[in-house]
């Protein structure tokens, strides 16, 4: 089975490119794809749930919202994610659920810190699938 996204090698940082068959599921794979780099997100459960919106002029800049939000997030309150609900979705605004809980360091390999979402190589594109993006994360 696919994930929806794959890790890209990159000189100084880290990055991915994933997928999805519209918007919505594109921005969610990123999700999981970026708390991959994290922890490994299938030792997450899903016991907790974070609202979490964010507002943007357009789209390249709602995604990097999206993530560095999430990325707060896991910094500020110590949770980690393995799944996201989109609730409501335009181009400039986004209102989902994030399901994780509590990191727990005897049951989470914290394998990575990610600092920050950059616009570098940022690419949001349709495709004949539907949409694909790429994105390099500061770690």
């Amino acid at each position: 089975m696919k994930k929806g996204y794959e890790v890209l090698p990159h000189t100084a940082d880290i990055g991915i490119t994933a997928w999805g068959k519209d918007m919505a599921e594109v921005f969610v794979n990123t999700a999981r794809g970026m708390f991959n780099i994290i922890t490994d997100i299938d030792q997450i459960k899903q016991d907790i749930e974070i609202p979490v919106s964010v507002t943007a002029s357009d789209r390249e800049s709602l995604l990097v919202n999206w993530l560095n939000e999430l990325n707060f997030i896991t910094q500020t309150r110590f949770l980690l994610f393995s799944d996201f609900k989109i609730e409501n979705m335009t181009d400039t605004s986004l209102k989902a659920i994030a399901l994780g809980e509590k990191i727990n360091p005897g049951k989470h390999n914290l394998k990575r810190e990610i600092k920050a979402v950059t616009y570098h190589h940022l690419k949001i594109e349709k495709t004949r699938k539907g949409w694909q993006v790429q994105v390099i994360f500061d770690i």
